[in-house]
């Protein structure tokens, strides 16, 4: 089936037919809406955190249950996103849906692939009743693995102004005012084709900004092999899950939140950017450092820190604290301790300055460099180093939790054990792609 013109109840039993809480917009909301859209969008810098606001607005705007977002990576269409309501009210306050990562080729078999191979939008209104002569086919696997019932589907590309298609968008079963699941309308087609292009700018905009940060990473990824993408995309998404936590816990505004998520995600990619300024000798030492190469290898933070001493917003304050203080202690027994970023400038001089010098000491250190520290450490802990092999989970969680109060804040281990799973899948997103 194709294109549909107007509403059509279905009816099922499935949990989807549900009211969502966002209610629908009338025409002239959905108008009003757009014209501050790319604004909004523009104002958020990460590429993931600006996924999920894409696909919580295109829900809202034409009302639907769930959506999803594939980003396209030559000719594979990965997985990046999903939300659902329907399965989300089966969740405690404050969990999250854990899904899968996968990718699909860029061809005609799937409604996504479809849609990336054409550059065209797919309304379906029923897509368990696929007309035989179209070439895509609607798989069942999620539907069933999750006991959920995908009704009507609006797909679209996210194409620039120049026709690159840079990814999908995918909403599935729109509500009507009485909650029922019912087809996506010509009309929801039309606001969401214009919604998708202004949203692919934003992406193709967020794109560009993570390249950028990538590329400074792959700096120092020539001077230090274990500074890669995927490790700093791991320690980024880590750290912003153990921010909406700890946020809540302290009351932080919604907007305060979502704010300071976007900037933290992008400082923490660049925690470790310092060591560009580090000796080969040291960082490729094949081997665990004498103190004095140790000494050396600390003002790492410092360097780190005076790349962002130019402040010219709220990413660089928090690009320095970081650099400065992920390797902070609870107890008082990191690096660097209270230093000057200007005046520490030679390195030369810094194992003699620094080697008696206490370290900050529970909240006087900033609280992105406690949630770096912690997430940095555990992805350490996982990853091989030329010194060690990586450590199964269990052993990196049992090494965390008994440095509670030692190294890291106790209320942000707590934090961070309770919410493994999303560990796991944030973990599973970033292994062989640094996008």
């Amino acid at each position: 089936m194709g294109r549909v013109t107007s509403h059509v109840p279905y009816t099922t039993d499935a949990p989807t037919c549900q009211r969502t809480p966002q209610g629908m917009l009338s025409e002239k909301e959905k108008l009003d809406a757009l014209t501050q859209l790319g604004i909004e969008l523009n104002l958020v810098q990460d590429l993931d955190l600006l996924m999920e606001l894409i696909l919580s607005e295109a829900r809202r705007f034409v009302n639907a249950d769930a959506g999803s977002i594939y980003m396209k990576d030559g000719d594979q269409l990965n997985f990046t996103y999903t939300q659902n309501n329907t399965l989300q009210k089966r969740l405690n306050i404050g969990e999250k849906l854990i899904y899968a990562t996968f990718s699909i080729p860029v061809d005609k078999t799937s409604m996504a692939g479809y849609v990336a191979a054409t550059g065209r939008p797919l309304n379906l209104e029923d897509v368990y009743q696929i007309d035989a002569q179209r070439p895509f086919r609607f798989s069942r696997k999620f539907d069933e693995a999750s006991d959920y019932t995908t009704r009507s589907a609006l797909t679209l590309p996210l194409k620039t102004p120049e026709g690159k298609v840079l990814g999908v968008l995918q909403i599935i079963n729109a509500l009507d005012d009485a909650g029922r699941c019912v087809a996506f309308s010509r009309a929801d087609e039309k606001v969401m084709t214009l919604f998708a292009s202004i949203a692919a700018v934003a992406v193709s905009r967020a794109k560009l900004t993570r390249a950028m940060i990538l590329r400074m990473i792959q700096m120092a990824e020539m001077r230090d092999p274990h500074e890669t993408g995927d490790h700093v995309n791991r320690v980024a998404g880590y750290a912003v899950e153990i921010y909406e936590k700890w946020a809540g816990n302290h009351h932080h505004t919604p907007e305060e939140i979502h704010k300071n998520r976007d900037t933290l995600r992008m400082a923490a990619m660049l925690h470790d950017v310092g060591k560009i300024a580090i000796s080969d000798l040291i960082l490729k030492k094949p081997s665990r450092f004498d103190l004095d190469e140790y000494e050396v290898m600390k003002m790492h933070t410092v360097f780190g820190a005076r790349l962002f001493q130019d402040q010219q917003s709220d990413y660089d304050v928090a690009a320095a604290q970081v650099a400065l203080n992920h390797h902070e202690r609870w107890d008082g027994q990191g690096y660097p301790g209270q230093v000057d970023v200007a005046a520490s400038a030679r390195l030369e001089d810094f194992p003699s300055l620094n080697r008696n010098r206490p370290g900050k000491k529970g909240c006087e250190i900033p609280i992105f460099g406690r949630i770096v520290s912690l997430a940095d450490v555990y992805d350490a802990l996982c990853s091989q180093r030329v010194y060690k092999e990586a450590w199964d989970e269990e052993r990196a969680l049992s090494a965390i939790e008994q440095s509670k109060g030692r190294q890291f804040d106790p209320e942000l281990v707590d934090i961070f054990l309770n919410n493994i799973d999303m560990i796991r899948s944030i973990q599973q997103r970033y292994i062989g792609r640094a996008q």
